[in-house]
């Protein structure tokens, strides 16, 4: 069993805003195998399915985000699984719009869902996939600009972004951390050059 953790805000007020980048791919993830999230009875929205013979369940949390932990150990109490089988996905202000890195274990870096993860878990040895979301704000300005929604002229990054960060998940249900971080490499190797090939004239 895969437990797939997205962190956002839930209501129609925070749809598509940046804070909301972890529901985002879920939403991408639960478009693309045809899923429908449903309210649980505990504070989350829940949907799921199997890849490759992996059960999986994705969850949405209804706590906000400063809360997601209290979700996600409502989970764990019915349906228990390794730290190390549930991945995380959340926004981060210190990548580039669109782009991801994964992260085996650690810290929060500052991120209040997942400090609400580590504390309720009592354990940060859990994987994330951080997705980068841009800090074009001022001083003080931080809280309005997770708030705010994306651009629109962000949308082929984003929507690049999503489609990796999906894919990413799918490998991470049927083969872990490992299996998502050799294709994550692999990704984002350039491609080798054919030295047959023919020159441009």
């Amino acid at each position: 069993m895969k437990l797939i953790v997205g962190i956002g805000n839930p209501g129609k007020k925070y749809e598509f805003t940046r804070h909301n980048a972890g529901f985002l791919v879920l939403d991408s993830f639960a478009r693309k195998h045809n899923l429908t999230f449903t309210p649980s009875k505990f504070d989350f929205y829940q949907t799921g399915g199997e890849i490759n013979s992996t059960p999986f369940i994705l969850i949405k949390p209804t706590t906000y985000v400063n809360n997601s932990g209290i979700a996600l150990l409502d989970l764990l109490s019915v349906s228990p699984v390794e730290h190390e089988d549930i991945l995380v996905i959340h926004d981060d202000i210190n990548l580039e719009t669109g782009r991801i890195k994964i992260k085996r274990s650690g810290s929060s870096g500052g991120h209040n869902g997942i400090e609400s993860i580590i504390y309720h878990l009592e354990d940060d040895s859990f994987p994330r996939l951080r997705f980068g979301i841009g800090n074009n704000f001022g001083k003080g300005e931080m809280a309005d600009y997770v708030l705010d929604r994306f651009d629109p002229k962000e949308s082929e990054v984003l929507d690049s972004g999503f489609d990796f960060a999906v894919n990413l998940t799918e490998i991470f249900i049927s083969s872990g951390y490992k299996g998502m971080a050799d294709f994550y490499s692999k990704s984002l190797k350039p491609p080798k050059e054919d030295k047959n090939a023919p020159l441009n004239e």
